[in-house]
């Protein structure tokens, strides 16, 4: 995104914005990820402890939405440099 029409203030407040709006998107990724593995792993409440197979499905559920999440990114990435290279064309 070009922002050169704006002076060095309103850049300043759009990046802030924009940075505001990533760490939102993060957190909302990062409790949803949370909620997820909790839901998905912890069923047992008779103990204050995480059990054995509880620990290994939280890490296991965390490493495949993390990689996946990963592998998307990487993806978007290929995809965004091939429309570039196709705009420079």
């Amino acid at each position: 995104m070009d922002f050169s029409r704006y002076n060095a203030a309103e850049q300043a407040q759009i990046q802030a914005m924009v940075e505001q709006k990533q760490m939102k998107d993060f957190l909302k990724m990062y409790q949803n990820l949370v909620e997820r593995c909790f839901n998905d792993c912890v069923s047992d409440f008779s103990s204050k402890a995480v059990s054995t197979k509880e620990q290994t499905c939280i890490t296991r559920c965390f490493g495949k939405i993390l990689g996946a999440s990963e592998r998307v990114g990487e993806r978007f990435s290929e995809l965004n440099q091939q429309m570039m290279m196709g705009q420079q064309q």
